[in-house]
C-alpha cells in the first residue's frame, strides 16, 4: 500500500467522514490500489449490523430508511446508508440519488448516506457495494442500511451482503404478491407492509400470512436461516409468529423467544430457524418504525444466539472469494481473447464456419488452465477438491 492510501486508511479509522467518502469513491471507481485498501479494512470489520431493505418500486423504501435512520440516531446509534440506484446507460453512475428522499437526517454527520450505482448487476448489488459496507463497518458505523433498486426477484442478491433482510410490500399488491413466492419469500426475515394507513393493507397482511403458510416446511434457499410462519389448521390467525396479528402491528419477538433459539419448537435436531414476521408501518409519520426496529434487533439476537451469524459470515466470504476469482479469471480471459485476435474476429470466424464457440473457448482457456496446473504443482496445498479426490 502506498503512502497516500495508508494516510487515507488511517484517516478513515480515525473517524473522518471525508476519508470514508474518498475510500468508497476509490472502491466504486476501482481506482488502482483499492484492493490493498479493502484488504486492510477486513481486520476492523464485524461490529456493525447490516440491514437490507428491498421491495418493489413505490413501496416507500427510501422514506422508511430515512425514518429508520432518524430513530436509530434518537437511540444514540450511528448509521451508514448505501442507496443502490439504477445505473445510467451513459456514465454508469446512479441516476436517482436517493439522498433527496432522505431529508430527516440532513446535516447529521453521524448519518452517512451514499448513493451507488447497480452497474448492471443482476441482483442490483455490485461487488463494490460489499466493499463499501466494509468501509462503513471499519469506520465504526453501528448500523449499515442497504436500500436496493427494487426490481423484483433479482433482489435476492441482498441476502449475500446483509445480516437481516426486510422486504417491503405496498398495500393492495394483490396478484403481485404471488410473484414474490419463488424468490422473495426465501430471503425475507421481516415483511413490512408500508403505507399501512391505505386501503388494502389488511388484505395484504392476510395474503402474506397465507403465502408464509404455503411455504411452511419448504427448504428455503437464500439466507437459509428461517422457516415459514405458522397458521392454525382452520386458517385463522397464527398463535405464534406473524407479528401483524398483534394489536400494535408488532412482530414475532415473543413467539420466537418462546419457541427457543431455533424458533421451530422442541426438535433439537433441526437446524435453527427464524419465523419471518409481518410489521405494518406508515413511514411518512414514523408509525410502526419502533416495532420494525425491535424486529430487526430480535433477528440480530437470533443470529448470534443460534450461531447462525457465523455461518452467514462464512457463506458471505465464500461468495466474495468466488466473485473475486470470477473477476480475475475474466480479466485473464479478456487478455487471451485480445491476443487471439479479439472477440469480433473470432465471432466472424464462427460465422464463416471456420470454427465454433466451443473450440474457441477450449483454445483460449488452454494457456490459463496450464498456468493453474503449474501453480498446483508448485503449491500442492492449493489443488482443488476434485484433484484431491482423484489422488
Amino acid at each position: 500500500m502506498n503512502a497516500d492510501d495508508r494516510e487515507l486508511l488511517d484517516a478513515l479509522l480515525a473517524g473522518e467522514h471525508r476519508a470514508l467518502a474518498r475510500t468508497i469513491s476509490k472502491i466504486e471507481n476501482r481506482t488502482p490500489g483499492y484492493r490493498e485498501l479493502v484488504s486492510e479494512l477486513y481486520a476492523h470489520t464485524g461490529n456493525a449490523d447490516v440491514i437490507g431493505i428491498t421491495g418493489s418500486p413505490g413501496a416507500g423504501k427510501s422514506t422508511l430508511v430515512d425514518k429508520l435512520a432518524e430513530t436509530y440516531r434518537e437511540r444514540g446509534e450511528t448509521v451508514g446508508i448505501i442507496a443502490i440506484d439504477p445505473s445510467s446507460p451513459f456514465t454508469g453512475g446512479a441516476v436517482l440519488g436517493d439522498r433527496i428522499r432522505m431529508a430527516s437526517t440532513i446535516g447529521d454527520m453521524d448519518v452517512f448516506v451514499r448513493s451507488m450505482s447497480a452497474r448492471g448487476t443482476l441482483g442490483g448489488l455490485s461487488t463494490a457495494t460489499a466493499d463499501a459496507v466494509k468501509a462503513m463497518d471499519a469506520f465504526g458505523k453501528d448500523k449499515i442500511i442497504i436500500e436496493t433498486v427494487g426490481a423484483g426477484q433479482n433482489e435476492v442478491d441482498i441476502v449475500r451482503t446483509a445480516d437481516t433482510v426486510a422486504v417491503l410490500v405496498p398495500p393492495g399488491s394483490g396478484d403481485s404478491i404471488q410473484t414474490l413466492k419463488a424468490g422473495i419469500l426465501e430471503i425475507a426475515d421481516v415483511f413490512v407492509v408500508n403505507k399501512a394507513d391505505r386501503d388494502g393493507a389488511d388484505r395484504t397482511v392476510q395474503e402474506l400470512r397465507e403465502m408464509l403458510h404455503i411455504g411452511e416446511g419448504v427448504s428455503f434457499g437464500g439466507s437459509g436461516h428461517h422457516g415459514a410462519d405458522t397458521m392454525a389448521d382452520d386458517g385463522t390467525e397464527p398463535t405464534a409468529g406473524t407479528g401483524a396479528g398483534n394489536e400494535d402491528g408488532g412482530g414475532n419477538t415473543d413467539a420466537n423467544a418462546e419457541a427457543g433459539p431455533s424458533g421451530a419448537g422442541d426438535d433439537t435436531d433441526s437446524p435453527p430457524e427464524w419465523t419471518p414476521s409481518i410489521v405494518e408501518t406508515v413511514a411518512t409519520d414514523g408509525t410502526g418504525v419502533d416495532t420494525f426496529i425491535d424486529e430487526l434487533a430480535a433477528h440480530q439476537s437470533f443470529l448470534v444466539d443460534s450461531g447462525t451469524r457465523a455461518e452467514k459470515v462464512r457463506e458471505r466470504y465464500a461468495e466474495e472469494i468466488r466473485t473475486l476469482l470470477r473477476e480475475d479469471i475474466n480479466t485473464l480471459l479478456e487478455t487471451e481473447l485480445e491476443e487471439a485476435g479479439g472477440v469480433e474476429d473470432l465471432a466472424e470466424a464462427v460465422r464463416t464456419g471456420d470454427t465454433d464457440p466451443y473450440t474457441i473457448a477450449t483454445e483460449v482457456l488452454s494457456p490459463v488452465a496450464a498456468c493453474l496446473e503449474e501453480a498446483a504443482v508448485q503449491a500442492p496445498g492449493l489443488e482443488s477438491e476434485s484433484d484431491a479426490d482423484r489422488h
